[in-house]
This record gives structure tokens, C-alpha cells and sequence, in this order.
């Protein structure tokens, strides 16, 4: 009798499209006024990797404003493969626990996730430049239609 081995999921080219935004970076950011904070310049160190088989890519962020620490975030992003979408499950010092990660995909070289909550919604878009650089910026809507920035920013590959 032969043994069935059943064979690990390996990740997609979805999955490691994300790899894109693996490693160290510096961002130049800013921080646009808002229900939360006062506008103004910000800085970020960026950290990014590849975990969980592939499958994940795990980031920390940590911005600075003023001279000391002002936001931090850490967010896993993946793929999956029931709906076919990229999710992002995002966690940051405000303190407010989304309901349900945010969801979306590409369109040529932007990945755009969005969520939704009680208190409105947040959109995350996220654009490859080179593979030394990519834009992001985070707006908020309350209604889903008009989409204000809350935070836009270059970042750059640390070496």
C-alpha cells in the first residue's frame, strides 16, 4: 500500500509579488491634517520580510516626527486564494481594532486595499516605483466616494 503524502501549499506568483516591498526603507512622509493629528513632515523606518513559508509579508513601521516617535504600525499582507484578492491586516499605535482586514489587488504597479469600519473607511494604495523606491499614502472616506489623504510618503531602500 502506497503512503499518500499530501504536499504543503506553496505560495503563488500573487504571494511573492508582495516581496516587492521586502526589506529596509526610509520614508520621507507626510502627514496631512486630520480627526487625529495636526498635519506636518514625518520620517519612518520601515522594516519588511517574507515570512510563514512564503506566504506572508510581515512590516513595522515607526515614524517620527519632532523628533521622537509619533505613529507606529505593524501589518501582515498575503493573498487569498478563496476570493482572489490581497488582504492587509493592520495594527497601529491609535489603538483601534479593524473589524476585518482590508481588501483589493493591482492595477499595473499599485496595490490597493480597503476597509471599512464604524468610523469610516481607509484606503491604502501602494505604488512600485523601481525596486529601490515605491509611494504609499493611507486616505480615509466616510462614506467610501470622496477619499481624503491622511498620510502620503516616498520610500527608499536602505542598504
Amino acid at each position: 500500500m502506497a503512503e499518500d503524502h499530501l504536499a504543503a501549499p506553496v505560495p503563488l506568483p500573487e504571494h511573492e509579488r508582495l516581496a516587492a516591498f521586502a526589506g529596509e526603507w526610509h520614508g520621507e512622509e507626510t502627514v496631512h491634517p486630520s480627526r487625529w493629528t495636526e498635519g506636518g513632515a514625518a520620517t519612518s523606518q520601515v522594516t519588511a520580510r517574507i515570512a510563514l513559508n512564503g506566504f506572508y509579508l510581515i512590516q513595522d513601521s515607526r515614524q517620527t516626527r519632532d523628533g521622537r516617535e509619533s505613529f507606529a504600525a505593524h501589518a501582515l499582507f498575503t493573498y487569498d486564494r478563496e476570493d482572489r484578492l490581497y488582504k492587509l491586516f493592520w495594527h497601529d499605535s491609535l489603538g483601534y481594532y479593524p473589524p476585518s482586514p482590508a481588501s483589493g489587488g493591482w492595477t499595473g504597479k499599485t496595490l490597493t486595499l480597503v476597509r471599512g469600519s464604524l468610523r469610516g473607511n481607509a484606503r491604502h494604495v501602494y505604488e512600485v516605483i523601481d525596486d529601490k523606491s515605491y509611494l504609499m499614502k493611507i486616505q480615509f472616506s466616510p462614506d467610501a466616494e470622496g477619499w481624503a489623504d491622511v498620510l502620503t510618503g516616498v520610500y527608499r531602500r536602505v542598504h
